[in-house]
């Protein structure tokens, strides 16, 4: 009983021993790193005191992209005080765009000419896309066509806008490449810019992005193309300026097999063609867009 007691009595001491040795080599925090926080579910054995990397000077040269979503803290940080204080809110939209376009094609168009905008700028860079647009959730619709309540939206374009605001840019503007996007970004512009009068921040609906009436007569007068509609949501002019990102947005593989290339009349293959005409419509959409933009923000704000 004895032996037990002692052997008892020599493992809690051992305890003892190892965790006050453990506590005594804990480093000491860094100067300028963040205090030590508990560790929690999902946290690894890394999840210690941390750099304050939001005061830090930016060890690498910044990375050539308009995507917020792809940058650094500190790219972005450094591009909004080199003078990239324009953002831009981009929202595409989920619904039937018939038998070979996926339904997130309004969602791939928007950030193709969303690149492009951006770029023509120079001064801009691009929020991450919003790809759902509002409608019914509930109402029965097609398989893919995913829709946000008008609530839901509203609150979206608002959160997004006011943490673009938070980061540091000067002009938050929104573009929807689908019809029911438009309304709800000129209500949430408005609410934005009486919320935050007199900070120096504005907010705006740029009209002239979403002008396919444009881009018909565009496709008609300049690059000789007459469609003949088949009763599908779908055209000659959206499916080339998806296949100026990749073929398989037109799943043109698929329809070459199937010998089913043409859309509205107009064929689609070979591709360089229609290719090059994308590109044209790409241009033509950002430079209507950027010309708009720029006469917006040199004008007085309303």
């Amino acid at each position: 009983m004895n032996n037990i007691v002692k052997f008892a009595c020599g493992a809690a001491l051992m305890a003892s021993m190892t965790l006050a040795v453990s506590y005594a080599q804990e480093a000491a925090p860094q100067k300028g790193a963040e205090k030590a926080r508990p560790a929690r579910g999902g946290e690894g054995p890394l999840s210690g005191p941390r750099v304050d990397v939001l005061n830090m000077v930016r060890p690498i040269d910044i990375h050539d992209t308009i995507w917020i979503e792809d940058m650094t803290s500190v790219e972005v940080r450094d591009s909004i005080k080199a003078g990239k204080t324009t953002a831009l809110v981009i929202v595409g939209g989920m619904e039937d765009n018939g038998p070979y376009l996926p339904v997130g094609k309004h969602g791939t168009v928007m950030k193709i000419e969303a690149e492009s905008i951006a770029r023509k700028l120079g001064n801009a860079l691009v929020a991450p896309l919003i790809n759902t647009a509002p409608g019914n959730p509930e109402k029965p619709g097609l398989p893919g066509a995913i829709a946000l309540s008008r609530e839901t939206y509203h609150g979206v374009l608002m959160d997004v806008a006011n943490s673009l605001k938070a980061a540091g840019f000067k002009n938050i503007l929104f573009m929807g490449d689908h019809g029911p996007d438009q309304p709800p970004q000129i209500e949430v512009s408005k609410a934005l810019n009486e919320k935050w009068k007199g900070t120096g921040v504005f907010f705006a609906h740029i009209p002239e992005y979403y002008n396919y009436a444009d881009v018909q007569k565009f496709e008609a007068d300049v690059l000789n193309i007459h469609e003949k509609p088949e009763g599908f949501h779908d055209d000659y002019y959206s499916s080339v300026i998806v296949m100026t990102q990749n073929l398989n947005n037109a799943r043109i593989p698929e329809r070459i097999k199937a010998k089913k290339t043409s859309i509205n009349g107009v064929e689609l293959y070979p591709t360089e063609k229609p290719i090059a005409d994308g590109r044209k419509i790409v241009d033509f959409r950002a430079d209507a867009t950027v010309k708009a933009i720029q006469k917006l923000l040199a004008g007085p704000r309303v």
